[in-house]
């Protein structure tokens, strides 16, 4: 997955958690959210500037960590455009809150 300018220097409160210069990830489905993020702008199911603003929006709304701003602006803009319903993702969550799904490493 390469991983474009626009993408890598998102700045301002958009801006990618780093240190070092390196990407932060607290947990591995904040990696995961990230790598799907990237992976569904590269297969052309979203341009990135619609991405960006709805991470901006969520973050501005207050969404206090931002993968959970970054998960939710994913979600919000399947569902925007048609990829997923919101049943669909609310039953694939579901499912690995249940443990009925194996976690994802």
């Amino acid at each position: 997955m390469a991983v474009d300018r626009r993408i890598a220097n998102l700045e301002g409160e958009a801006g990618l958690p780093r240190k070092n210069g390196e990407l932060v990830f607290q947990a591995p489905w904040e990696g995961r959210a990230f790598g799907m993020a990237v992976a569904l702008n590269d297969r052309g199911a979203y341009d990135w500037e619609a991405f960006r603003t709805h991470l901006v929006e969520n973050i501005a709304g207050g969404e206090p960590d931002y993968y959970h701003s970054w998960l939710g602006a994913l979600e919000n803009l399947l569902v925007e455009r048609g990829v997923l319903t919101a049943a669909e993702i609310g039953a694939r969550a579901a499912e690995y809150e249940a443990m009925e799904r194996d976690p994802v490493f």
